[in-house]
């Protein structure tokens, strides 16, 4: 284990230094990943350090303690603390997820249930983008479709982190375990007889890849134009700026009809095209992997449901990490934590168990 540490406390200094380059800081998309890394090791390199000075201290209290039986105790103080930081490094080492740093592209979409489904939509787009702003994350709408009572079809939003955030307070690794289908139980608004009925909307999170990490070739892309439809401003809805990009060799569509230029939608499509390349490319990855190496959390399948929303109990499940609490209006305003606290735990249990099995 130590030897690792030597040499990711070496990668983290060279990764200072490269920071203070002012030829690296004239090229932003290598600065913010040297930066993400950089973030990602400082407090894995800082605990380290802590334990070198800690199991030094240590030993100097040890040979005073021959000649003066006072500092024994001092002694056992220090011993404690190295015990701590070492279980500490261990957790930091176990294996984590690459992108745990990064922006994501959230997509949410009505399933079953027509229209009490969009409008149970558009109630989960409220909870993320509510807990987006209590997390101090930046939203933005890139794509919506929206239906007569004001819920929706589908929906597109982009969140990102403040530069600088600390590991582990990265948009992915808090928003990952949202992907599946999230099923809701409560009266419709479009229920005249008072019935429960039951409906679902889809989630589907993916980090949001920079264009150093996704090359797409211009050649292997069908771009359609068409007509806006829905809500919209004069110029949205009468002239051909709706984009519809097709990724020829692996069939995977987007299309964007939210900005007034094609341009702004063309290159909305885009980004939202090269987070689903990048979310492929991570998911054939993972078939690849050992099923001992894969969390206990993330393998689960994402069409399943994960989540239960039941009104009339004011209950809110989570299916994978058996999570249950009677706050369901309080989780719809955005106080997400704990459930998400439950999954991570899951998460990270399975992970260390895997580390240790392999």
């Amino acid at each position: 284990m130590f030897e690792q540490l030597e040499e990711l406390e070496r990668e983290h200094a060279g990764l200072e230094r490269d920071l203070g380059d002012a030829a690296v800081l004239a090229d932003p998309d290598r600065a913010r990943s040297l930066g993400r890394r950089y973030g990602e090791l400082t407090p894995l390199v800082q605990a380290y350090q802590e334990w070198r000075q800690t199991s030094a201290d240590e030993a100097t209290a040890r040979e005073l303690a021959a000649e003066d039986a006072s500092f024994a105790v001092e002694a056992e103080q220090f011993a404690r603390a190295r015990a701590d930081l070492e279980e500490r490094l261990h957790a930091l080492l176990a294996p984590r997820d690459p992108s745990d740093a990064k922006d994501v592209i959230l997509e949410v979409k009505a399933g079953e249930g027509g229209e009490e489904s969009a409008l149970f939509a558009a109630d989960l787009l409220r909870m993320y983008l509510r807990y987006a702003e209590r997390s101090g994350w930046k939203t933005e709408i890139i794509d919506a479709n929206l239906t007569g009572l004001g819920g929706y079809k589908d929906v597109t939003v982009a969140v990102k982190s403040p530069s600088g955030a600390r590991p582990g307070a990265g948009v992915w690794a808090r928003l990952k375990y949202e992907g599946g289908v999230h099923r809701v139980q409560r009266v419709p608004v479009t229920e005249s007889q008072g019935r429960i009925h039951t409906s679902a909307a889809g989630v589907l999170v993916m980090p949001e890849a920079d264009p150093v990490e996704v090359t797409v070739d211009l050649s292997d892309l069908r771009i359609d134009v068409f007509r806006s439809s829905g809500p919209g401003g004069q110029s949205v809805n009468t002239t051909d700026s709706a984009v519809r990009i097709t990724h020829l060799p692996t069939g995977i569509v987007v299309s964007c009809q939210n900005e007034k230029s094609q341009l702004q939608n063309k290159q909305q499509a885009l980004r939202i095209l090269r987070a689903r390349l990048l979310a492929r490319a991570q998911q054939e990855a993972d078939a690849q992997a050992s099923a001992e190496r894969r969390s206990q959390v993330r393998t689960v399948d994402r069409s399943q449901r994960v989540r239960t929303y039941n009104f009339p109990e004011n209950r809110i499940s989570d299916h994978r990490a058996g999570y249950k609490a009677y706050n369901l209006d309080q989780v719809l305003d955005g106080d997400l934590d704990a459930v998400v606290e439950a999954l991570v735990a899951a998460d990270r249990s399975g992970a260390v168990a895997a580390a240790d099995g392999a």
